[in-house]
């Protein structure tokens, strides 16, 4: 087989020629199209999903665009073996394929894999057999036949189960009846995975300032052309329902949704809404749906059949039949950067896919990534303000607690000034939130005899400490061993101390002030998807006093009786090298303190800080977001980082220090010389060993309009040739730098 293939015909499906060739892209890292033979009589079209031999296997594939290349001789290739039953990828999905292939510089194989990533979908749903009533009646009738009959009485297609339920009878009393011939069999379609949404279901009561920003979403959506709209609102100011009303176009129109969330596993709040406004749930798209459901969705994306799906960055790539708006909610989220395999950022992706497609695109957030803000600043994309808060509501009064001046007591983590505060919130029959970004119970533990600390055996960090489970664990690499009793290198016992705190230690901190208050530790360390659903539903009912939470609380949750916030450790993002750390967490800590007051209550939020001078901590607590962005913007312009400036980041690993070294140098050394860019390093990464792996990094440097890209491909050509157990990682536009 070959990656060159001959002419290929346009869109139309037609029978193929005797010895025609075609290229199939495969989902694996192929770096193009290998070359196939159509067998007679077969008819297929660009974006056809076949199946093809692929050395002793068969794989599922998709017939590719006319690549230029000498001729192939047909007799010396493999024949596609199937055609299978399922629309086509449209021409604009595989123009968005190749340019993330492109872009991310992944192998279009890899980048192809994320469409069909459901093979078991693309065959046709079985039909359902289904029951239907006729003239006929049983020779006898009984109180359970005539509620069936009369339940069957509108002529429609019901399943036996469903036709039972529905009645409520026993299913054989159905089956009697069919035996009889009061009931006829056929075969239906497969009922729906959710319900069709209702454009006008329950229309929302905006406010003016809210009205004034769906109308012009509404018209953007109107216009059915590619658009950028950036919606930057303070939390609780009616983001969601504003997005809706675009939303409604375009159903009204008859085309499809997506909705892009950061942690859609945790978004049972936001699905609930979406019913409330449309009469019907979204499809959901994410790695926790089960395997049949996530067939089911895929399939019926691709026949148009869903209308919306609310989904993690991972939905970006199905294969709609007619996607006309895209939403991403929350999009300065740095959970929609994926770091495997394929590096891309699911925000800017989306952003891709709708100019491609020619449809609007909708940002959205209370705290926008500089680059957006940039992007609106400078027009490309359309700045939607909403600066107050939706209904009553408003916006808590905030503080910051000087930790050298408000220390907690000898061996704990709260100010008393923020005790006093939760004391007060708990009284009035309100809830009270304490967040830290930091799992389990403690982040080191060391030996107070011969200063022992314990340490990962695969990765270069130090073992968490999770009580709750006895255990100590490596947040990396997923390694984890019960909590010792002894020291290990010196033999002593009940010397261990614990050093720090994570989310486990405040809670016990707080369950000793507050003994009888309800309070709830939420982390994913400590429950599954649905237990976590479970949680954050029972807080929104008042079922909890206190909440402990890492950085899950911060997703745009609504806590009705949430009138205090405190940040347990506000400093922490502060303290790295990462260019984004203050953007970050002013973002974190502003969406964290927003979860106060959202139904009007007089609520206050609380930042424990020991630099209150921070331009970061006097931002969020002065309200003057504005200030915060025009510093950090003219602060990125001066360095010239993004979106002044971009970066791109080569990850060189192997199993021994010398040849992740040796082979990062070999790098460096074959960088092109090319005029505004700059490469830097190589130098151990910051975790210099995850999973056993030795890692250096280089990160190149250029200037906006660099041919970033361009200067990749020329110096991993130029390099040393990937041997061994190296292994090489390109990452446009990095967002961590660990």
């Amino acid at each position: 087989m070959t990656g060159d293939s001959i002419d290929l015909f346009g869109d139309k499906a037609c029978p193929e020629a005797p010895g025609r060739v075609v290229p199939v892209l495969v989902p694996m890292p192929a770096d193009k199209a290998y070359s196939y033979r159509v067998p007679d009589g077969m008819a297929i079209q660009p974006g056809s999903i076949v199946q093809v031999p692929l050395g002793p296997r068969q794989v599922a594939g998709v017939v590719w665009d006319t690549t230029d290349g000498p001729a192939v001789d047909p007799k010396k290739l493999k024949s596609i073996t199937q055609v299978f039953d399922c629309p086509p990828l449209s021409q604009d999905m595989r123009a968005f394929l190749d340019w993330v292939a492109a872009y991310t510089l992944s192998p279009p194989g890899l980048v192809a894999r994320m469409a069909l990533r459901v093979p078991a979908a693309f065959d046709p749903e079985p039909m359902v057999e289904g029951l239907r009533l006729t003239d006929r009646r049983p020779d006898r009738m009984t109180p359970a036949r005539t509620r069936v009959v009369e339940t069957a009485a509108d002529g429609l297609f019901w399943t036996r189960s469903g036709l039972a339920h529905a009645a409520g009878v026993s299913t054989s009393v159905v089956e009697g009846l069919r035996s009889q011939g009061v009931f006829e069999t056929a075969f239906m379609p497969p009922p729906p995975v959710v319900a069709a949404p209702d454009a006008d279901y329950a229309v929302t009561e905006l406010e003016e300032i809210q009205r004034e920003a769906a109308d012009t979403l509404i018209a953007s959506a109107a216009q059915k052309t590619f658009s950028v709209s950036l919606i930057d609102g303070v939390t609780g100011s009616g983001k969601t329902e504003v997005y809706f009303e675009a939303i409604a176009e375009t159903l009204r129109q008859g085309r499809q949704v997506l909705i892009l969330l950061p942690e859609i596993a945790l978004t049972a709040a936001f699905l609930d809404r979406f019913e409330k406004r449309f009469g019907a749930k979204p499809a959901e798209w994410h790695s926790d749906l089960a395997p049949r459901t996530r067939e089911k969705v895929w399939r019926q994306v691709t026949e148009g059949g869903v209308r919306v799906v609310a989904g993690a960055r991972s939905a970006l790539f199905l294969p709609f039949e007619d996607l006309g708006l895209i939403i991403v909610d929350e999009e300065h989220d740095p959970a929609y950067k994926q770091e495997d395999r394929v590096f891309y950022n699911a925000r800017d992706m989306a952003v891709v896919r709708a100019r491609l497609g020619d449809f609007p695109v909708v940002l959205v957030s209370a705290t926008p990534s500089v680059e957006s803000r940039v992007n609106g600043e400078v027009g490309r994309y359309r700045p939607i303000h909403l600066r107050t808060r939706f209904g009553a509501a408003a916006m808590p009064d905030l503080g910051l607690i000087d930790m050298r001046r408000h220390p907690p007591e000898r061996g704990g983590f709260l100010s008393p000034v923020l005790l006093s505060a939760i004391g007060k919130a708990v009284e009035k029959g309100e809830q009270a939130l304490l967040f830290l970004n930091r799992r389990g119970y403690a982040p080191l533990t060391l030996c107070r005899v011969c200063g022992h600390r314990f340490q990962c055996p695969n990765c270069s960090s130090w073992l968490v400490e999770h009580r709750f489970r006895n255990q100590i664990q490596c947040h990396h690499c997923g390694y984890a061993e019960r909590t010792p009793e002894a020291c290990p290198e010196c033999g002593t016992f009940d010397h261990l101390v614990a050093c720090g705190p994570g989310v486990e230690r405040i809670a016990e901190e707080v369950d000793r002030h507050f003994p009888q208050a309800r309070t709830i530790v939420l982390s994913s360390d400590l429950m599954g998807v649905k237990r976590l659903r479970l949680e954050l539903e029972a807080i929104a009912k008042g079922e909890a006093d206190i909440v402990v939470g890492t950085q899950l609380v911060a997703k745009g949750h609504n806590f009705p009786m949430m009138t205090c916030v405190g940040i347990v450790d506000a400093d922490i993002g502060l303290a790295n090298g990462d260019p984004r750390a203050a953007e970050r967490t002013f973002q974190l800590l502003s969406q964290v303190t927003g979860r106060a007051g959202r139904t009007g209550l007089k609520s206050r939020g609380l930042l424990q800080t020991y630099q209150p001078q921070h331009p970061v901590m006097q931002a969020i607590v002065s309200g003057d977001a504005e200030a915060f962005y025009e510093r950090e913007i003219g602060e990125r312009e001066r360095a010239v980082l993004p979106p002044f400036g971009r970066l791109a980041s080569v990850i060189v690993s192997a199993d021994t220090r010398t040849d992740a070294e040796t082979h990062a140098r070999g790098l460096r050394q074959a960088a092109p010389q090319v005029s505004g860019i700059t490469v830097l390093g190589p130098a151990e990464a910051a975790l210099a060993v995850v999973r056993g792996r030795h890692r250096f990094r280089l990160l190149v440097h250029g200037r906006r309009n660099s041919d970033m890209q361009a200067f990749m491909r020329a110096m991993i050509a130029a390099g040393p040739k990937v041997r061994g157990s190296v292994s090489v990682q390109l990452d446009i536009d990095p967002q961590s730098f660990l």
